[in-house]
């Protein structure tokens, strides 16, 4: 980032469909596994729809009391479980005399879904004295961040940024821009969603956007191929330890890498379709790239939103072309959405370590599912199999309903 103090990652935590921890969950990438499978949360012989990506053996009791589980929404659990392990990873131990220079911004495009939809039921059938009285922490957004800061004993910005699909994107940048403005010294940032429920299922089948492709093994989301038709719900949390160069440096922590751009911008054409020229995202791309200060031909890879909705795929494509111009055809792109599925306002955390990951390895994860490719989607998606490469510069987009854009630029550390 141009100005003020450079931003680095030291610590990263994620719960996710693939795998309880960040290696686990790097390692099934890398295989190519796929997280997708049917739905045991409830009956799903009424929907359309019968495979997500949950989260499998999450044991709450690794990092809570089970009174303090049971009046948390699972998102917030998740939420806890990530940040831990991002501060322990960290080694951030967040003492009183600094506790305000501290920051926390978790984020989440819908909270706790699932924790309304009992309440509401509840009120319904038993009457409004047996609705409980945790409800509101457990599904208000910004649940998540409060409930961390009281975990660690952060006392500086808590925050949680909700811009559906790019919320996580979001948060992380907005937390960097107050760490390089001097205004704290360190954030947990990140996101969290845990959607899969009757009413979050429900919702998104009726708008089109799930994937109906059902029959096992489930292959399926199809990003960036002819054959797609959706994209699959999943959960889980995904939290970074930001902090500047200098407070990293001062107590010895190892650096991960740096974040050295955010652009975000908004479509401002459609409540949930994207602009079909992928303007909006080719702009978070170039601002992106202009507060790194770099150049398109510095981009080693990308790490895209890459849903596998027709709308979506396309218009990521021609974004991608727009901002990158003749570069576009060099750079190497995948979906990891293709594994992991759609982890809503967590996705983006995510896939921005997945990015850190692929410097570090120098390696970049495919797109599973990718067998046909869209003429439309001419670019390289590396299709089904990890490709050894120099990554120096990585991006991620995150790009979500209300035409919201997110872009991250990480580049490999050097003092």
């Amino acid at each position: 980032m141009q100005y003020g103090q450079r931003v680095v990652v030291t610590g990263m935590g994620s719960v996710n469909p693939l795998g309880l921890t960040v290696p686990e969950t790097w390692d099934n990438i890398i295989d190519g596994k796929s997280g997708i499978g049917l739905i045991t949360r409830f009956d799903t012989s009424m929907f359309n729809v019968h495979i997500a990506g949950e989260i499998q053996h999450f044991d709450t009791q690794v990092y809570l009391s089970l009174k303090e589980a049971r009046r948390m929404d699972l998102f917030e659990q998740y939420a806890i479980a990530a940040a831990q392990q991002a501060i322990d990873q960290a080694q951030l131990d967040v003492d009183t005399k600094d506790a305000s220079r501290i920051g926390v911004v978790v984020s989440s495009g819908v909270g706790g879904l699932k924790s309304m939809q009992q309440g509401v039921l509840v009120m319904d059938k038993e009457g409004p004295r047996r609705v409980s009285p945790f409800l509101i922490p457990m599904f208000m957004t910004n649940g998540a961040s409060g409930l961390v800061a009281i975990q660690i004993g952060a006392q500086g910005p808590c925050l949680s940024v909700a811009s559906a699909c790019a919320s996580a994107e979001d948060g992380i940048g907005q937390a960097a821009m107050m760490i390089r403005a001097g205004y704290i010294d360190a954030c947990v940032a990140g996101g969290s969603d845990a959607s899969i429920s009757e009413i979050g299922i429900s919702c998104f089948d009726r708008m089109g956007a799930l994937s109906h492709d059902q029959e096992p093994p489930y292959p399926t989301p199809k990003p960036f191929d002819e054959v797609r038709d959706g994209f699959v719900m999943a959960e889980g949390a995904a939290v970074l330890v930001l902090e500047s160069l200098e407070y990293a440096q001062a107590r010895g922590a190892d650096i991960l890498g740096e974040l050295v751009g955010y652009g975000s911008t908004v479509d401002a054409f459609h409540i949930t379709a994207p602009a079909e020229d992928g303007a909006g995202g080719c702009a978070a791309i170039r601002r992106a790239l202009g507060d790194a200060d770099l150049p398109p031909e510095a981009v080693d890879y990308i790490n895209a939103h890459g849903t596998g909705t027709v709308l979506n795929d396309i218009a990521e494509t021609r974004a991608i072309k727009a901002a990158l111009g003749k570069h576009a055809q060099q750079v190497a792109i995948s979906s990891t959405k293709s594994m992991t599925g759609h982890m809503m306002g967590a996705t983006g955390a995510l896939e921005a370590i997945f990015c850190l990951l692929a410097i570090r390895d120098n390696i970049i994860p495919p797109t599973i599912n990718l067998s046909h490719p869209d003429p439309e989607c001419d670019l390289d998606y590396v299709p089904n199999v990890a490709r050894k490469a120099k990554v120096n510069v990585a991006l991620t987009n995150a790009f979500g309903f209300g035409g919201h854009n997110a872009v991250l630029a990480f580049r490999a550390f050097s003092g």
